[in-house]
């Protein structure tokens, strides 16, 4: 079981407080992104969750327990680091196996699950080699068998794949997302790259300030928005801003449509500009138009085959039925 409760959790460094109070259940065997800028505060969430941070104020439950007073060695949780931390001079095994170790459990129980971890993370052919003879994306793996086999109530990821180079982001996107699935275990992953977000929450909580935005599902998030900063922050390229009297044709003090939702023709359209830096990425190309009248930049995603040049002059037309309005004071309408 794994089901972990915030209730009305506060933290505060002196005088300033990065986390106002605070609400959030995450379901047990749920894949929960906190997703951000940078300084939103969310490692500092994750690392109250984990007792690396005292509370200010409020209780943290785990599985129905209050937990809030309850050193980190003790809440059933594991972690995951942004740095590795693996010790150089010990084998792959002796790694996965530290923490089982200095918790002097039973050898033929640690074999067990070393063995099975590393079954799990495809690591069994690396088993005997030392952290300096692996690849960082086989190091991370390493990092995050240490974390299994304490069967954790929980995984706490913050951001693990910062350290790799894009290539083997994606690779381990892809196997953590993987992991959960096998595993079933409830994981919560900090991130600022909305597409790792995007592509393996169950549930996003994207952050402000310390401040909770919006939670729910990537799609929930991607087509309602429910503000401003939410709509401008998940999809990638970013939405479109469109305000005054293109606005006020929807009865909005904004509109909202994303690039992908725009239709781009040389002949006729709803709006007129001139294409400027096109970025070709095969199978979709991004087209950044200017001198438009509504805005710096709309950008445009099209086809990979549609093809035009620097310069040219083009007409864009957005799907109304997908137009996102927004109010003065920010919030979606609708």
């Amino acid at each position: 079981m794994g089901r972990i409760t915030l209730n009305k959790v506060t933290k505060s460094f002196g005088e300033t407080q990065v986390i106002p109070p605070l609400d959030l259940t995450i379901e047990d065997g749920e894949f929960t992104v906190f997703v951000g800028p940078s300084g939103c505060g969310k490692s500092t969430l994750l690392r109250l969750i984990a007792g690396l941070e005292d509370i200010t104020s409020g209780q943290i439950d785990i599985d129905g327990v209050d937990a809030t007073a309850v050193p980190p060695a003790k809440r059933g949780l594991a972690m995951v680091f942004q740095s590795y931390a693996l010790y150089p001079h010990m084998s792959v095994r002796k790694n996965i196996a530290f923490p089982l170790r200095m918790a002097k459990m039973d050898q033929a129980e640690i074999d067990r699950r070393v063995d099975n971890a590393a079954s799990v993370l495809n690591l069994a052919d690396y088993i005997d080699r030392r952290p300096g003879q692996l690849s960082g994306g086989q190091r991370q793996r390493v990092a995050i068998g240490r974390a299994i086999v304490r069967e954790p109530a929980a995984f706490l990821f913050d951001e693990p794949l910062s350290n790799l180079d894009a290539a083997l982001r994606v690779g381990m996107r892809l196997e953590i997302s993987e992991l959960h699935k096998r595993l079933e275990t409830t994981m919560i992953y900090v991130t600022h790259d909305q597409v790792e977000a995007m592509t393996m929450a169950d549930k996003i909580v994207v952050l402000r300030a310390g401040f909770i935005e919006q939670v729910g599902s990537p799609l929930e998030l991607y087509k309602s928005p429910r503000n401003l900063f939410v709509a401008g922050f998940i999809g990638s390229p970013k939405m479109n801003f469109v305000e005054g009297a293109e606005a006020a044709k929807y009865d909005a003090h904004t509109i909202g449509v994303r690039p992908e939702h725009i239709a781009i023709s040389a002949t006729e359209g709803v709006w007129k500009g001139r294409v400027g830096v096109s970025e070709h990425l095969g199978s979709d190309t991004f087209f950044h138009v200017h001198d438009t009248g509504l805005a710096e930049t709309i950008t445009v995603r099209a086809d990979g085959e549609v093809s035009f040049r620097h310069g040219d002059t083009v007409f864009l037309t957005p799907r109304e039925d997908v137009l996102h309005r927004f109010g003065a004071d920010g919030l979606r309408i609708g």
